[in-house]
């Protein structure tokens, strides 16, 4: 190989090598601009509610074409999305019960019995408001994430997630999820059955400061199933506030309501 072919075969060598270096650069930069599906729950996981421990009163609305409206209040104590207290305050006949989540574990305490009772995350609360909406609403450690897409809703960019259970254990099979791009605010979610058949449909709004933060105080269930029959939970009163880990034992239910 003369001098002239050595020349011209470098040059190739520094085109291809150039190049690829630049693809690549364009790959990372591409990684980078994508955000992180599981960042994005996590965040707005955070902003539905604070890591550390809170006390929060929920009132829910249930109405429906064929029943009176009926009113239920509660007051939720939690502690790093994996312990929580729901306590019934009202109405007065079932004043006192009180159910207990510890990871993906729930049991409800009955005064009129000793012994508390297992039930399943799934199950109906009331109205459209299943036990696991209220005590464990902790997508990040339930679900993975992916992200499906993005959306245009009122001139703000969203991110659309599709959230696939972890196991059989969580409160719903597969959700979708939209997400503010620009502060990771939730707006939306379907949540589907086992049968991949939507449910129920919520919406997050009125978002207000509540301990230090902007929360979404108010969240419509609307039934997909039956045509008119809604729960409005409107959350009042969050604080900040340190609760030890024996709070959160069968042993100390009967306490909680004193």
């Amino acid at each position: 190989m003369n001098r002239q072919m050595k020349t011209a075969a470098a040059r190739l060598l520094r085109l291809a090598v150039a190049s690829a270096l630049a693809a690549a650069s364009i790959a990372t930069a591409g990684a980078a601009d994508d955000p992180d599906p599981k960042d994005i729950v996590e965040t707005a996981d955070q902003i539905r509610f604070p890591r550390a421990g809170f006390q929060v009163d929920v009132s829910i609305a249930s109405s429906a074409p064929s029943r009176e409206s009926e009113v239920r209040k509660y007051r939720i104590l939690s502690k790093g999305n994996e312990n929580t207290v729901v306590i019934t305050t009202e109405p007065a006949s079932d004043k006192g019960q009180i159910l207990l989540m510890k990871t993906r574990d729930l049991w409800i305490f009955l005064p009129e019995i000793s012994q508390p009772v297992r039930l399943s995350l799934s199950q109906r609360l009331t109205g459209e408001v299943a036990n696991g909406d209220l005590a464990r609403a902790n997508f990040g450690g339930d679900y993975v994430p992916k992200l499906v897409r993005s959306e245009t809703v009122d001139n703000e960019a969203y991110n659309v997630l599709e959230l696939n259970a972890v196991d059989r254990g969580v409160t719903y099979h597969r959700v979708l999820y939209w997400v503010r791009r620009s502060d990771a605010r939730p707006l939306k979610a379907e949540f589907y059955g086992l049968s991949d058949r939507l449910l129920k449909t919520c919406h997050f709004q009125n978002f207000r400061k509540m301990a230090g933060e902007m929360r979404p105080t108010r969240l419509v269930m609307d039934d997909a199933l039956k045509q008119g029959e809604q729960s409005v939970l409107e959350y009042s009163n969050m604080r900040l506030r340190e609760l030890p880990d024996k709070v959160f034992t069968k042993d100390y239910l009967k306490k909680l309501d004193q």
